[in-house]
């Protein structure tokens, strides 16, 4: 992940406004910082205005300030589909007279934030992972579905759907065969092949989702920590840096949440997230095994790439993650 941007103000001084109290025209008694790999984001009493970084990877260009304007502008419209009155508006960080930093106003534009509601941390699935029975899920889920179908059909057929898959997956291989990581290469190798084998021996029943006009533009992202148990429930944080990442089947984003799910040792509910999807009739029995462990491959590779920063923030539990992500798709590898 490179830093790539020369814009003045520097991020840090970006970030020394905005941690102040006083920056914020609503008013607010305090502010705290939470950082991700990819933006700032700044939690007022009210609201969390989110700023991205100036970093470019192979996934995404952040590089220049009117690239970060347009994927904010794309995260504002794609958040708002899965979300009520949280994604508010993009917000202009201004200099003005030259040397004073502004949010909103008059000036000129050195930044562009996500400004957003907060939610209730206590409503967010995580937070209440242990006490949730599957009828809790109901609200989210009937919500997840209603849009799944509502999306429009993204048209591929069957081989182009095979062909990104297999493409996505030797990639997914080839970035954790870096020797900066210090991978088991032969296990690695051996989990793409397992993948790569199945849409062969697969490649009907997965061909048969595009040509069904079952792959849609989704939300890309969908973990338990962007879900919120609040009636109606949100659903936050999509991937909105990438469309090819998030065009797919439903299926394989909901498998992602039930695998999820798995992982903070709620097996019971990964069974009902895919089953509403599914229902009954459905190929999810031999399906939701192959997108489980395609997608923990996927995050195992993510939570790689943090091990390759400039200055790695807790490398080792990077490292636990990737572990996870690899065991996880070791189990689920069909």
């Amino acid at each position: 992940m490179d830093p790539i941007d020369a814009d003045r103000p520097a991020l840090e001084e970006k970030t020394r406004f905005l941690l102040s109290v006083d920056s914020y025209p609503e008013g607010t008694g305090s502010v705290r910082l939470v950082e991700t790999h990819m933006a700032r984001v700044f939690l007022t009493d009210r609201h969390a205005y989110k700023m991205k970084k100036p970093v470019r990877t192979r996934y995404l260009d952040f590089s220049s300030l009117d690239k970060r304007y347009g994927v904010c502008r794309q995260e504002l419209r794609l958040n708002r589909r899965l979300t009520d009155n949280v994604y508010l508006d993009v917000v202009p960080l201004r200099l003005v007279g030259g040397d004073r930093l502004s949010l909103g106003g008059a000036g000129t534009p050195v930044e562009w934030l996500v400004k957003m509601r907060r939610l209730a941390r206590e409503d967010c699935m995580v937070a209440r992972i242990d006490a949730l029975a599957t009828a809790d899920l109901v609200p989210l889920l009937e919500r997840l579905c209603a849009f799944y179908r509502r999306a429009p059909v993204i048209p591929l057929t069957a081989e182009q759907y095979l062909l990104r898959l297999r493409r996505h997956s030797g990639q997914f291989r080839d970035d954790l065969l870096l020797p900066q990581l210090a991978q088991d290469r032969g296990e690695i190798r051996e989990l793409a092949a397992s993948l790569l084998d199945y849409t062969h021996r697969s490649g009907t029943l997965l061909g048969e989702r595009a040509e069904s006009g079952l792959i849609v533009e989704g939300h890309g992202d969908l973990r338990p920590e962007h879900c919120f148990l609040c009636a109606p429930p949100q659903v936050i944080d999509c991937l909105e840096f990438s469309r090819d990442l998030r065009c797919l089947d439903p299926l394989d984003e909901l498998s992602y949440l039930a695998l999820e799910c798995e992982l903070l040792g709620r097996g019971d509910l990964a069974a009902a997230v895919v089953s509403s999807y599914c229902g009954a009739e459905s190929p999810a029995d031999s399906l939701s095994p192959f997108y489980k462990a395609y997608r923990a491959f996927l995050r195992a590779r993510l939570a790689a790439a943090h091990l390759l920063d400039e200055d790695v923030d807790e490398p080792d539990k990077w490292l636990r993650k990737t572990r996870a992500y690899l065991d996880a798709a070791q189990r689920h590898c069909p």
